[in-house]
């Protein structure tokens, strides 16, 4: 029971009370801000050793991760469990894209000691309208041996690409229903790709190639970057048709602000390989890579930090849903997780209690 005081303190005492209430509260708030923003990449357990190629997310909860030897693994949790599907294949599978729960895409690669004849194609597509339980094989490239495919980038659920060696690169405007060949003026090893778009995109790979098209793929024109002369660029990535970076062999890492006509050089403070690279907007960016590296930046790569992963397995593949959460893959089954897994609570503001003054 507060005591009773004279009239004339009670504007000074009810203030005072106040600023008080105000003061305890204040920390919540800190506390609340400070854990969004200082959330650490942690583990996840996979109930897998493959090595795992690519992953992929619908939104914070529901994901899938492709590997080695027909690993296919899914998660509805946001990661927070993982299970194992049924294997399509026991050829390795090195991409994967879903346009929504039921319809998706695998890029499947053989092995040559699995090959019957020299006619076979080294690679092919799967593709499911069940959500994966039931696959059916498509054939896209030709019985051209050199022709592997490596990736598969999809700007909506109609227009796609997928690539890969040699130049090879097929396109699709119908959803996957036809994939017809495109001609880009290079027969390097593509292995990055980004479209913003069914017609702005740009595609990377070895001795630093970099493609660019603004229609759909119908015509691709090479650009050049001066301080990467024969590096091998592994990914690239575009938040709008004017800003890109792209990462490769060690450490390197371009950025362009004009669509890709120029290229500059950042500072990676790695000599590692950079395996892929995904920017939020223009400013914040992370990069993975051989060794378990893991990069972030929030100036648009003017500076990057070297952060925490927890572990020194190579990280091959990386993917983001906004700025709270992320997921990255590699060797050994291994699943790093940016956030918290699954619909966690949002923090609640504390409510002040009106106390009365007697």
């Amino acid at each position: 029971m507060l005591k009773a005081f004279p009239s004339q303190s009670r504007p000074r005492t009810f203030g005072a009370l106040a600023i008080m209430l105000l003061l305890a509260a204040a920390p919540v708030f800190a506390d609340s801000s400070a854990s969004a923003g200082s959330a650490q990449w942690t583990k996840q357990k996979s109930n897998t050793l493959a090595w795992l190629h690519a992953i992929y997310f619908l939104d914070r909860d529901n994901g899938w991760a492709v590997g080695g030897n027909g690993a296919l693994l899914s998660t509805h949790d946001g990661g927070a469990t993982w299970r194992t599907l049924t294997r399509p294949t026991e050829d390795a599978l090195r991409d994967l894209y879903f346009s929504d729960i039921q319809n998706g895409w695998l890029v499947c690669d053989r092995s040559l000691y699995k090959l019957k004849t020299n006619d076979e194609p080294r690679t092919y597509l799967l593709h499911t309208t069940n959500g994966g339980a039931a696959w059916q094989r498509v054939e896209v490239t030709s019985a051209d041996p050199a022709e592997r495919l490596a990736r598969v980038v999809f700007a909506d659920n109609k227009a796609g690409w997928a690539f890969g060696e040699a130049g090879a690169l097929y396109a699709t405007r119908d959803g996957g229903e036809s994939w017809a060949r495109q001609l880009v003026p290079t027969r390097r090893l593509l292995l990055g790709g980004s479209f913003i778009d069914q017609n702005q995109g740009w595609l990377v790979g070895a001795g630093a190639t970099i493609l660019q098209t603004s229609d759909g793929g119908d015509t691709w024109r090479a650009a050049f970057a001066a301080n990467a002369l024969n590096a091998r660029l592994n990914a690239v990535s575009f938040v709008d048709k004017m800003h890109g970076w792209a990462v490769g062999a060690e450490g390197v890492i371009l950025s362009t602000r004009n669509g890709g006509s120029v290229w500059r050089k950042q500072i990676s403070n790695v000599a590692t390989d950079l395996n892929d690279v995904r920017f939020i907007d223009e400013a914040e960016g992370w990069a993975v890579g051989a060794e378990g590296v893991l990069l972030h930046t929030t100036n648009g790569g003017a500076a990057w930090t070297i952060e925490h992963s927890g572990t020194t397995h190579p990280l091959e593949r990386l993917y983001l849903i906004g700025r709270a959460r992320g997921w990255a893959v590699g060797f050994g089954g291994t699943i790093i997780n940016y956030g918290v897994a699954g619909n966690s609570p949002q923090p609640r503001a504390p409510q002040l209690k009106t106390i009365p003054i007697h």
